[in-house]
């Protein structure tokens, strides 16, 4: 069953906006943003198809979730908003 989020908005984008991060239109995206009720919500290319098979034998996917794909640099210039609790 899909996860519901009645409530919750977005708090506030984690690191640096694609702009910063060279992008100059909305074709390259990738992002990550800080919901509030905790958790995270990211946009990366989704790629469950492709890794899903490669994923080790103690990991796998409900029919509700995607394997998305974030850009190294995106997820680097995230690490210093991401609050160690």
């Amino acid at each position: 069953m899909p996860l519901e989020f009645p409530a919750v908005t977005v708090v506030r984008r984690i690191g640096d906006p694609p702009k910063l991060r060279g992008s100059h239109t909305s074709e390259s995206c990738p992002d990550v943003f800080e919901l509030s009720d905790g958790s995270f919500a990211v946009i990366g290319t989704e790629a469950t198809a492709a890794l899903e098979p490669l994923l080790p034998a103690d990991a796998a996917c409900a029919d509700y979730e995607r394997i998305v794909v974030v850009s190294r640099e995106t997820l680097i210039r995230a690490k210093r908003d991401i609050p160690d609790a």
